[in-house]
């Protein structure tokens, strides 16, 4: 799986391991740490580069979000001899770009959305609207710089800096070869949510005949 991940991401490093649990409630709250975790923890140790960090996904869903936390080991030595390991609690935070949060959103309202439901007119729109959005800030950014050269208003250092490591970021391809590329994914995207709708309706049929027969 690391492997085939590199491929597509070569910058990125191994920083630590995930588990889900179903936390043991205890005088002190909730213990989220299984006994096998020491034992893997070692493993990742020798993996990565730094001291790995353990993330653990609350599956219980007593509450309406999935709880995150995140872990770092502590080894306990007396006298210098290492005995065991004590997870201790980190800080966690979470940060999205632009088009992850976009996914996400179209995950959550599909999963609220009957079966045959969703159309291709409906992902029409949501690209839409993403597109007017993205519109939109370019324009407030155009807006910026056309003011700052002008000398309207003061240059700020770190919005110039903002934008220019985004437009960095993004490479630069001919106006025809974008839009070819474009159209590609967009019918590949209307493809998946056609197959993803075939599949549902098939599954939904399915469960409906195993109920009759089962009777």
């Amino acid at each position: 799986m690391l492997s085939l991940h590199l491929r597509a991401n070569p910058r990125e490093t191994v920083v630590g391991w995930y588990a889900t649990a179903l936390p043991e409630r205890t005088a002190g709250g909730s213990k989220c740490i299984a006994d096998t975790s020491s034992l893997i923890h070692e493993f990742y140790a020798g993996e990565c580069d730094d001291d790995p960090i353990h993330l653990v996904v609350d599956t219980s869903l007593d509450t309406d979000e999935m709880a995150l936390r995140a872990y770092k080991s502590i080894p306990v030595t007396v006298k210098g001899e290492a005995l065991a390991n004590v997870f201790h609690e980190i800080r966690l935070a979470m940060k999205s770009s632009e088009s992850e949060r976009i996914c996400i959103d179209r995950m959550i309202g599909a999963s609220s959305t009957p079966v045959g439901a969703s159309t291709n007119q409906d992902e029409s729109l949501a690209l839409k609207i993403s597109m007017e959005k993205l519109l939109c800030m370019l324009e407030k950014c155009s807006e910026y710089v056309d003011k700052v050269v002008a000398g309207d208003i003061p240059a700020d250092d770190e919005v110039g800096r903002d934008i220019s490591d985004t437009l960095n970021s993004i490479p630069r391809i001919r106006p025809e070869v974008f839009d070819k590329m474009f159209n590609d994914s967009l019918q590949d995207l209307l493809m998946v949510t056609y197959l993803s709708n075939i599949t549902k309706t098939q599954l939904t049929v399915a469960e409906k005949l195993n109920e009759t027969l089962g009777k």
